[in-house]
């Protein structure tokens, strides 16, 4: 893989692989018949290269941490991460790994190279753990490989989708057509659709949101980022009103990492609400939370600061 694209993953805490499980798109990106290409191949290439891009950069100070005389695991620990910190490894995913394997006593400096590369391998999975979107999955030649990908990779999340499906109703919802909202089972047609639209939104309802039960491409973003990343989305609120001056409901949402405090959530707002804080209100209950309450999923939040 390019430089450029290894230096784009660096930004990522989680990676949506895009794979077509139809079998109709080759390694190279070509158009193939249906069903004679294994997308098996390309989960296992993603997968290796940014294992060995971890390996490489784990590898690459390796000689100067193993010369350095550690006082205590946690000093080995702390070194490690301002080394790895620039991949995205925090210091937990070194404890985790170590423990993991079994090395956090053991010296550096007698690590062998297969050890390295398990280090590597389980660094990358717990700090860019990979989502699997097997795309095309209306298709027919797409059943089978589902199964395969399911079978042959059981620590993968593997979610079947249409992105084209999903395209598709978000344009006729944009053009007044249907009423349709990313994640729904169905739709509900609006206006009397012309013979060639009728044809493909029946397609997409008996192939797609019938058979997958939405179009999954919700599906795979909401995995990656509340399951996998542990994400709570909350809502700034008051506690006299739920509406903005246009009179929408809840307008606002934040997509905030597990242990979100109050306080973290002021800060995020704007720096005056964190720095002047004074409490929080839990608009559901009315009652007030400290700075050091953590949030949870949906949780809507009215802040109090000092002006």
């Amino acid at each position: 893989m390019g430089n450029q694209f290894l230096d784009d993953l660096r930004q990522a805490d989680v990676l949506v692989h895009v794979v077509d499980a139809s079998g109709s798109t080759n390694e190279k990106g070509e158009m193939v018949s249906a069903g004679s290409h294994d997308p098996c191949l390309d989960v296992e290439f993603l997968e290796k290269e940014v294992d060995l891009w971890y390996f490489g950069v784990v590898k690459k100070n390796w000689s100067k941490f193993a010369r350095m005389p550690f006082e205590s695991k946690n000093k080995k620990i702390e070194a490690m991460s301002q080394n790895l910190s620039g991949i995205g490894v925090t210091a937990k995913s070194i404890s985790i790994g170590l423990d993991k394997l079994g090395l956090g006593e053991k010296k550096l400096s007698e690590w062998t190279e297969d050890e390295m590369l398990s280090f590597a391998k389980l660094l990358r999975s717990l700090s860019k753990p990979i989502v699997v979107a097997a795309n095309k999955a209306d298709l027919p030649s797409a059943e089978n490989n589902l199964k395969k990908l399911r079978e042959k990779f059981p620590g993968l999340k593997i979610i079947a989708c249409s992105a084209v499906a999903e395209l598709t109703l978000k344009k006729a919802a944009k053009n007044g057509l249907i009423e349709y909202y990313a994640g729904n089972p169905d739709f509900k047609e609006l206006k009397e659709l012309s013979p060639e639209q009728s044809k493909a939104l029946t397609y997409i309802k008996d192939s797609v949101l019938n058979k997958l039960g939405s179009t999954g491409v919700q599906s795979v973003l909401e995995e990656a980022v509340f399951n996998v990343l542990g994400y709570v989305a909350i809502y700034p609120a008051g506690t006299k009103t739920l509406t903005d001056s246009q009179g929408r409901v809840l307008p606002d949402c934040f997509l905030m990492p597990p242990g979100t405090t109050a306080l973290d959530f002021a800060f995020k707002l704007h720096t005056d609400f964190g720095t002047n804080f004074i409490a929080a209100v839990d608009v559901k209950t009315r009652l007030q939370i400290g700075k050091d309450h953590v949030l949870k999923n949906r949780d809507a939040v009215e802040i109090r600061a000092n002006k």
